[in-house]
């Protein structure tokens, strides 16, 4: 947000018209690891959301921008090894953590047999949940890699995807667990 922010008018009392400067709000630069790098952030609004610094500030476009609640999952990183969503995180929060995108996941093991399963079983149709759900599945798979369906359903209940009704997903996901990467 931009620019000022008036009381002004008929609704304001006799002698209260005011506005507030929201670009004099307080501006902070720390240092985020995103994915194994140290990234500077500079002046930025002291409680903008990881989300927003990660796409923003950084350029981290694979962390996708959907609802801004923590409802559907499409922002999802780990931060220090727990799986959160970027969107409720204040970045400032993050400045001592290890944050990881789905980018940040590495080429081999689990996060690889993830997206070659997804690709295999046609669970990703316009693309856009899918890094978050890469994200979600891998420490899934890390914390319960024997985790049954219901577990499965339980563990993704913060990721929407409005495409693939879930079955080719859940599907990917037991093929990953069947070849055990």
């Amino acid at each position: 947000m931009h620019g000022a922010e008036c009381n002004i008018g008929p609704a304001a009392t006799s002698g209260s018209d005011t506005c507030t400067d929201v670009d004099a709000e307080p501006r902070v630069s720390y240092q985020l690891y995103i994915d194994g790098s140290l990234r500077e952030v500079t002046d930025v609004w002291f409680g903008e959301s990881l989300l927003r610094v990660l796409r923003d500030q950084l350029g981290v476009l694979s962390v996708k921008d959907a609802c801004e609640q923590g409802r559907c999952g499409s922002c999802s990183v780990l931060m220090d090894g727990r799986l959160v969503t970027s969107c409720t995180v204040l970045a400032a929060d993050a400045a001592d953590a290890q944050v990881t995108t789905v980018a940040g996941l590495g080429v081999g093991g689990p996060a690889r047999a993830v997206q070659a399963a997804f690709l295999a079983h046609g669970a990703v149709q316009c693309g856009f949940c899918t890094p978050g759900f890469v994200v979600a599945v891998t420490d899934l798979l890390a914390r319960r890699p024997d985790a049954d369906e219901d577990e499965i359903r339980e563990s993704l209940a913060g990721n929407i995807c409005r495409c693939t009704g879930y079955g080719r997903i859940i599907a990917a996901i037991r093929s990953v667990q069947d070849a055990r990467w």
